[in-house]
């Protein structure tokens, strides 16, 4: 059985995330958190039908596509940054970190729209509001993760923190599955929880210092299901690479 999230609204989100480490939205939530309007992202899912295979997977399978960019927030001012890789230490990622992952970027068709813009924007906003205000060094994936191996792995890495300050995970949506459960524990104490995140553009908003986070498998309940995810990460430091702080 699925349990719902505990969604909270957004003028909470800040106290929340003090107290907890997460805090889960809406998708009237994340669309008034952010200020942008539903529709305006709706127009963005199509482009989750044209994401590139994962070649990375360590662990053989081909159930998960996906793009990625990065982009600097200062303020309200959001810059898309050279392309680069996705780098993460083996501290925070056992199957694939210390390893250079150059995934094809996000589409102009994404990343030109106001909509892209402005979710980004508003998010930094929340990490500022909690954290204070500061540069951010953000990493965007557009993910899609299928049954095509009968079986797909949302993170096949586990139970992870990112290395980030700062995680928004939101679901764009999910077909012809079942599982895909979403588990926060607490890093260093006994407390946890586990919901299913069903409602396209419902988000799930982590202090990456606090709590460690996992999707559980999705498996099909017709021929073929998938499950779509944008996965953004805020970093004060810089961005992660085999030399950064």
């Amino acid at each position: 059985m699925s349990l719902s999230p505990p969604i909270i609204p957004p003028s909470e989100v800040t106290a929340v995330l003090r107290d907890r480490g997460y805090a889960i939205l809406s998708r009237t939530g994340l669309c008034e958190l952010v200020g942008t309007r539903a529709a305006e992202l709706d127009a963005l899912r199509p482009t989750w039908n044209d994401l590139p295979p994962d070649t990375y997977l360590r662990d053989g399978g081909r159930y998960r596509s996906r793009r990625h960019s990065c982009f600097v927030i200062e303020g309200t001012t959001v810059t898309q940054v050279p392309h680069r890789a996705h780098w993460q230490p083996v501290e925070y990622n056992a199957l694939h970190g210390g390893l250079e992952r150059w995934f094809e970027p996000v589409t102009p068709a994404v990343v030109e729209q106001p909509a892209w813009r402005q979710l980004l924007r508003g998010l930094a906003a929340c990490c500022s509001a909690l954290k204070g205000p500061r540069t951010w060094y953000v990493e965007a994936h557009q993910f899609r993760i299928d049954t095509t191996d009968g079986i797909g792995r949302p993170t096949p890495e586990g139970a992870h923190r990112d290395g980030v300050d700062f995680v928004a995970v939101l679901l764009v949506g999910r077909e012809g599955i079942k599982g895909g459960e979403t588990r926060v524990f607490e890093a260093a104490g006994p407390h946890g929880i586990r919901f299913t995140l069903t409602e396209p553009w419902s988000a799930l908003l982590l202090d990456d210092e606090r709590v460690i986070h996992e999707s559980t498998p999705i498996q099909p309940l017709a021929e073929r299901g998938y499950r779509d995810t944008l996965v953004v990460t805020f970093r004060a430091k810089g961005f992660q690479g085999p030399t950064s702080p």
